[in-house]
């Protein structure tokens, strides 16, 4: 008989977490996991899911103008946004439903409850003051958005959280930040008919994109009407006594707004987590560090996701969790290969990205072939709309393998998960060369690129 209540208790109800939950108990092992919010994580509840239908919703307004190209007459047209918000808490709900269920099937008991480490083997549930003992801990509470405290009137502005639950859409907005979080809200908000402003710190949207990308995602983005703000942050928010608010940068400008989001980064979710009563280092973030294995330096404690900082995508944490289990409970030890990672970015346009960028690529060796096309989309031959379509791919001159392929336009997304697989297996220019078209297509751009539009010689 076991010295602990169970063999595994995890600490985070979202997708790592619960996926670890879910296999180790398929291995038989005795799970519990708490939560204090809802099943499901950032991702399912405030994150991917909720703001891909939103991006969706976004999306209507061009396509009723594109369809007068192709010979519709479209009439009047309104939007709810109290009907947008309902129908996907509605979908939200849902999706909770079937993780707790998922959780249940495979008997994973679940706590609703704040969790808390009271030592190595030790959680406290906060909501009912109980403690249970486990063999093994994993920690997967995830990231939190940051917003800074030190900002006069910071406490003024939403984040993610807040935004997929206003009463109201505002009629004018201001979004802080240049990552992905921001760009595809200003996408969303524009979308949605409100006078959307998106100010950044840096030179450019997107750090850690690739260059081409990221210049053309920005520049499509202004065509579509969104005002973009670089090389500059906010110093100060006033709110007036109309409720609006008055945001005065470090650069001068003054910028008004019904609202003004913040999403300039997330933090780990570890504060108050009793990280130190189990001994459990962190870095200077916040983040645990953890082996290649997901093993932090106690070693019956485990953490993946976001709290680790490696790779903060939902699909990553999902794997690490998977490993996890399999390692500890399945006898079948494996780790996720985090160098290739194929993702979207849901801005408008759409981005998808697979491998080494191209200053990533100069790093690694200084002869590249650089292939490019940037074309009208075929869609919008007859809708007239301004915008093009970028596709990138980087080639190791010597090897001829391709070290990245980088997509802005429609299903840009949908192509980087395919294109992942192609990378993952080492495939080389030839293979993309001697790979018959789909047409007409996008896509087939990819494999009727014949010569390099550049050639970098170290």
């Amino acid at each position: 008989m076991s010295d602990y209540d169970y063999d595994l208790f995890v600490i985070g109800g979202g997708s790592g977490g619960v996926r670890a939950a879910r296999i180790a108990a398929t291995h038989g092992a005795r799970v519990g996991i708490a939560e204090e919010y809802r099943y499901g994580g950032t991702c399912v509840i405030r994150g991917c899911v909720p703001k891909k239908l939103f991006v969706y919703a976004s999306k209507f307004s061009e396509e009723f103008e594109d369809a007068e190209g192709f010979g519709w007459s479209v009439g009047e047209r309104t939007f709810s946004w109290q009907k947008l918000v309902a129908a996907k808490d509605q979908e939200i709900t849902r999706l909770e439903g079937i993780y707790r269920r998922n959780l249940e099937r495979t008997n994973v008991e679940v706590h609703d409850s704040r969790a808390v480490l009271e030592d190595a083997h030790t959680v406290r549930l906060l909501s009912t003051g109980q403690t249970v003992t486990a063999k093994y801990i994993l920690i997967a509470v995830g990231a939190s958005p940051n917003v800074d405290s030190g900002l006069p009137g910071g406490e003024h502005v939403i984040t993610s959280n807040e935004a997929f639950h206003m009463s109201e859409l505002p009629g004018k907005v201001v979004v802080s930040g240049g990552g992905y979080i921001a760009v595809e809200f200003a996408g969303i908000f524009n979308g949605l008919g409100v006078d959307t402003t998106l100010i950044y710190r840096g030179e450019e949207i997107l750090r850690g994109f690739d260059m081409d990308l990221r210049t053309t995602v920005r520049q499509e983005m202004e065509k579509k009407g969104i005002k973009v703000i670089l090389n500059d942050t906010f110093a100060s928010i006033d709110k007036m006594p109309d409720g609006s608010l008055l945001g005065k940068t470090s650069g001068g400008k003054i910028l008004s707004a019904d609202r003004i989001m913040f999403a300039i980064g997330r933090n780990p979710h570890t504060r108050d987590l009793g990280l130190e009563r189990a001994g459990v280092e962190v870095d200077g973030s916040g983040a645990i560090r953890v082996t290649p294995d997901s093993r932090t330096n106690v070693d019956n404690i485990y953490a993946v996701g976001d709290v680790t900082n490696r790779a903060n995508l939902t699909p990553v944490a999902i794997r690490e969790g998977h490993a996890f289990a399999d390692t500890v409970f399945g006898g079948n030890p494996w780790t996720v290969d985090h160098s290739l990672i194929a993702t979207a970015v849901f801005s408008q346009p759409e981005m998808g990205t697979v491998g080494l960028t191209q200053e990533e690529a100069l790093k690694r060796t200084p002869d590249l072939d650089i292939y490019k096309s940037s074309f009208r989309p075929m869609k919008h031959t007859l809708s007239g709309r301004d915008e093009k379509m970028l596709m990138k791919m980087i080639v190791d001159a010597k090897t001829q393998r391709v070290l990245g392929v980088h997509i802005v336009g429609p299903d840009a997304g949908e192509l980087a998960q395919i294109l992942g697989v192609t990378l993952q297996m080492g495939a080389t220019k030839a293979d993309f060369d001697r790979t018959i078209a789909v047409h007409p297509t996008a896509a087939e751009e990819l494999v009727t690129m014949r010569e390099p539009t550049e050639r970098l010689r170290g």
